[in-house]
């Protein structure tokens, strides 16, 4: 097996390994929130606390973004990546095969714990590309991540409506168990050159996020643009059932068109190579805002309002997508030894805006329907948009820009 050092860039097999790999893996993030309701059923969780099957998945990814990828900095990153899979695999397991409520939540925050290889493996990736090629690897590896983001949420719809919710934990168990064994014989030695022990690496933390602008200025544009993400896909489904009576296969398919929206993660990764990520990080807000905008004007349950909706869906999710590969480009250009570090940061914030925009989404739609939900999803973008107004060229010109 060829070391790491020896390598001048990478593979284009081994960048579609790669992003498939993420894709794959994150996508057990999602596959629940389609099927809190028979999952809740099968483990006597009552309805107040159901939504803790996506919660409890969530809270585990963000932890293992934070004590987890850090790791990434100090321990050779394939080892860690396939004891990564193995604890998937394993929580898989569970929650395919136990259906005590307690069982299934402790598995399911398993799930989230080991699910953050797939940001070690992005960070991974650039390690193995030249300067030159960063940004396209970034964006390719990101597109994979991405469309297993919105694939799951279908996925999982058809896959319960045909064999029942298990079945999908069960397919994944099988296939991750089969990547494991995979990236285990194919993936490069990433051996890091630690200066800091774990201790210090988590310490590090609080420091490196203080002293990294460009980190806080990326985090808080990607926090914004995945809380209105996460509040748009919430909601849509409970509007779409509501007003205009789709069943849960129609909410699937209108699901897919969304995926549409992860092309722009490659094509911005080869643009923020150009020297386009400034000029292309306020175009994405701005889009962001008018997905949402687009959302409020529809009124009626007509096609042409549905066909709308799907559009908002489209521009949104590319909104999304294309940011998230130019801030990761971003802080992957600041240091080296710490891009394990700052991936974890970046990413712990990005859910974590996330999750409290999927909170006001709920909140939202109960006080007020649609309207209210959209209009509060406009208002995230919003404020993004305006933050990003404050930041000066020089500091982000051409990627180099920032």
């Amino acid at each position: 097996m060829n070391s790491l050092a020896e390598r001048k860039s990478i593979p284009t097999w081994l960048t579609f390994l790669l992003a498939a790999s993420c894709g794959i893996i994150v996508a057990n993030l999602y596959y629940a929130q389609t099927l809190v309701g028979p999952i809740s059923e099968t483990t006597r969780l009552s309805s107040s606390v159901a939504s803790l099957i996506v919660t409890i998945t969530q809270i585990g990814y963000v932890l293992g973004l934070l004590f987890i990828v850090p790791l990434s900095d100090l321990v050779e990153n394939r080892r860690l990546t396939v004891i990564s899979l193995v604890v998937v695999v394993l929580a898989l397991a569970g929650a395919t095969f136990v259906h005590n409520a307690g069982i299934f939540l402790t598995a399911s925050l398993f799930i989230g714990l080991g699910s953050v290889v797939a940001q070690i493996l992005v960070p991974y990736a650039t390690y193995l590309s030249s300067e030159e090629q960063r940004g396209r690897v970034v964006g390719n590896v990101m597109s994979g991540l991405l469309l297993g983001i919105m694939f799951a949420r279908p996925l999982a719809s058809f896959v319960a409506s045909l064999w029942g919710w298990q079945a999908i934990f069960a397919f994944s168990m099988v296939l991750i168990a089969l990547l494991t064994l995979v990236l285990s014989r194919v993936l490069p030695q990433r051996k890091p050159t630690p200066t800091l022990n774990y201790r210090q690496l988590i310490l590090s933390l609080g420091s490196l996020f203080v002293r990294t602008p460009v980190l806080r200025r990326r985090a808080f544009y990607q926090a914004c643009l995945f809380g209105a993400f996460s509040l748009f896909w919430t909601v849509i489904p409970l509007h779409l059932a509501d007003h205009f009576g789709l069943s849960q296969q129609g909410i699937a398919w209108f699901a897919l068109a969304g995926v549409g929206g992860a092309i722009a993660a490659p094509i911005c990764g080869r643009l923020a190579d150009k020297g386009w990520t400034r000029a292309l990080t306020g175009t994405f807000l701005v889009v962001a805002v008018f997905s949402f905008l687009l959302a409020v004007l529809v009124k009626g349950h007509s096609v042409v309002g549905l066909l709308l909706m799907v559009v908002a869906a489209i521009t949104l999710d590319m909104a999304v997508s294309g940011n998230l590969v130019l801030g990761q480009r971003a802080i992957y250009s600041i240091g080296k030894e710490s891009r394990g570090r700052l991936n974890g940061l970046f990413m712990s914030l990005f859910f974590l805006g996330g999750a409290a925009g999927s909170s006001l989404g709920g909140w939202a739609y109960a006080q007020g329907g649609w309207q209210t939900a959209a209009g509060l999803g406009t208002v995230l973008p919003a404020l993004a948009l305006l933050y990003f107004l404050t930041e000066r060229k020089p500091v982000f010109s051409k990627l180099k820009q920032s």
